[in-house]
Formats: structure tokens, sequence, C-alpha cells
């Protein structure tokens, strides 16, 4: 299925997966991260597309409490030309207070600096957000992507997630007019 060759996709640059659990991210093996990883980066890579994050899709307990990571912690790994990011903090509002802790004080707090600091290393915001689960559902860790990134969701669970997916959604983003805010003449 993996079609991607045959369309454009130089205006994308960063491309954000929002899916499964702490839970199902520590049910993985290392041996199925590293397919996971450089099939998806692979992907990415071939079609000229620089970072893709892997994110946690963490919708938090219903009492309130908070979930456990299972000792996850981010990391990145290059895959070709295509650097992958893996983020297990599905909590936006935590990525943001952490992302303006590591704000440089002397520099202006704008849309800019903020946008740099929530997605380092990559170079910029997410152009597409595909979102493994229904659409009638935002993750909680969504809370800057929503701004200007294309939402594509999946009717696919973490453990299914593969490259003909994540082609699947890249196709769909291709195909859109994006008009970023405007309206059609």
């Amino acid at each position: 299925m993996e079609s991607t060759s045959s369309v454009s996709h130089s205006s994308l640059r960063h491309v954000l997966v929002v899916g499964g659990t702490l839970h199902d991210w520590s049910a993985l093996s290392e041996e199925r991260w590293d397919e996971r990883v450089e099939s998806l980066g692979g992907l990415c890579a071939r079609i000229g597309v620089p970072w893709l994050t892997l994110r946690a899709y963490e919708p938090g307990s219903a009492d309130g409490t908070e979930p456990d990571d299972g000792g996850l912690r981010p990391w990145r790994r290059r895959v070709g030309t295509c650097e992958v990011i893996v983020d297990p903090c599905g909590d936006g509002r935590q990525r943001f207070a952490d992302a303006m802790q590591r704000l440089d004080p002397t520099d202006e707090v704008n849309e800019a600096t903020v946008a740099a600091a929530l997605y380092e290393p990559a170079d910029g915001e997410p152009d597409l957000v595909v979102v493994l689960g229904p659409p009638t559902q935002l993750p909680p860790s969504l809370v800057w992507e929503l701004a200007y990134a294309e939402l594509v969701f999946l009717p696919v669970d973490w453990g299914e997630l593969d490259v003909d997916d994540l082609s699947e959604a890249i196709n769909d983003f291709s195909n859109r007019r994006r008009r970023f805010g405007g309206l059609d003449e």
C-alpha cells in the first residue's frame, strides 16, 4: 500500500504520531521499538520528512492521579535523513510547563520561542498530527499543535501501527488544500 512516492511531500517537515498509553508503550519489546522506529522513520526519510515524533496518548486516570510512566524516558534516533523523537509525555500541560522552564530568561517569550522550546530538537512544530483512535476525542497531549497542524485520525491501535498506516495518513495530508486559517475565495 505504501504509495507515497507519487505524491509531493515537500511542504511536510514534521509529522507527529500520537497513540498508545504508557502501559501500551511499556509492553513493546526493545526489538519491536527498533522495528517501529526504523520502519516509520524510514518512510519519512524516503519522502523527505526530516522530523518524526512519536508521542504517547495518555488520557490520564479518572481519579485524577498521575499515570505511571513505567520508567519511560524520551529518546531519539536518526533513520536515514529523518530524526525520530520518542516522547512518552502524554500530558500537554506538563510538556508546556517543562518547555517554559527551558526558555532562556534573557529571551523574549513569543510564539517562536515557545514553539522552539516545545519541539526541540525538531525544527518547528508539526505540520501533520496523526491521532490513533476515534475522531471523537482529542489526546490531552495536543495543547499547542491544534493551532496550525492538520489532524488525521486513524482507527488503529498503537500495537498495530505500521508503515502502511502512516503512509495513508501522509497521503491524506498531501491531498488536502491547506489555507492556514484563510477562507476560500
